[in-house]
């Protein structure tokens, strides 16, 4: 039989109301027909990992993954929950959860799935993503300046254990291991996955709308981290123009995989 079930409750805060994506503001937001400031993706995420770390341990955190889509906005103060279902092993030792997040009314504000592999996945080549620089000024964004863009310019920062309550607090998780276990919850890491379109393309009011996520190992207590990327796809649906980009976290001199994320948004809202 499956394990029980992972269920949780959180009051949903708009940890980027007052960031450069005017989408997060709430009356920009309106305008373009949501009731507020969309609460991040980014922070979806989070409590969608939250939970993936609650049904299957720590282990996930040393060679898991993470996939989650973004199906309705949620909106400061929404009460939202979050669950975890496993799933029926196979008995090839894989493990595997559904998640789900629901707002106030019991809409689906967020699916995904998490998972051990029966084998730890490899991680990509380091030198398939070379290190370039931020470009500057960087370009309006257009589908044209996507396409050429090349290597993204890199980001870099560090994880200081110390500090990461003022993010926990933030997303308000309240899970117990990211503070005793002293690693970087894969919800900050993602963070950045925004932040490195933003920082090589001029944008308007933009939404994040999934992220795929394989977690090579934790960022430790002092680390630091560069995060290298590049465009992988750039297409229409429904009006919106989107981008793939194509991420990879590394740490260390003779870097090594922290996380591989593909990573999707709408960068022009139709309409907008």
């Amino acid at each position: 039989m499956p394990a029980p079930r992972s269920t949780w409750t959180v009051e949903a805060h708009n940890t980027a109301a007052h960031s450069e994506n005017k989408i997060h503001d709430d009356e920009v937001a309106r305008q373009l027909g949501f009731r507020g400031g969309l609460v991040p993706g980014v922070t979806t995420f989070a409590w969608l990992a939250r939970q993936a770390l609650d049904s299957l341990g720590p282990a996930w955190l040393e060679g898991g993954t993470i996939e989650a889509r973004f199906v309705q906005p949620v909106y400061e103060g929404d009460p939202v929950t979050v669950e975890a279902r496993p799933e029926q092993q196979d008995g090839g030792g894989a493990q595997a959860v559904t998640l789900e997040a629901r707002g106030p009314g019991g809409e689906v504000a967020a699916t995904g799935r998490a998972t051990i592999p029966a084998e730890r996945p490899v991680p990509p080549d380091p030198a398939g993503y070379p290190a370039a620089p931020l470009p500057d000024p960087a370009p309006p964004v257009s589908a044209e300046a996507l396409r050429v863009a090349g290597p993204l310019g890199v980001l870099d920062a560090g994880f200081r254990a110390d500090r990461a309550a003022e993010y926990l607090d933030a997303v308000r998780d309240d899970h117990p291991h990211w503070r005793e276990a002293g690693v970087a919850h894969p919800g900050w890491l993602l963070q950045f996955a925004n932040w490195i379109l933003a920082a090589n393309v001029r944008l308007g009011p933009w939404i994040h709308t999934g992220s795929v996520v394989t977690l090579h190992r934790p960022l430790r207590d002092g680390e630091r981290f560069e995060l290298r990327g590049r465009v992988a796809d750039v297409y229409e649906r429904k009006g919106h123009e989107l981008v793939d980009l194509d991420l990879l976290y590394v740490t260390g001199d003779e870097p090594e995989p922290v996380a591989h994320v593909r990573h999707t948004a709408i960068y022009r809202i139709r309409g907008g």
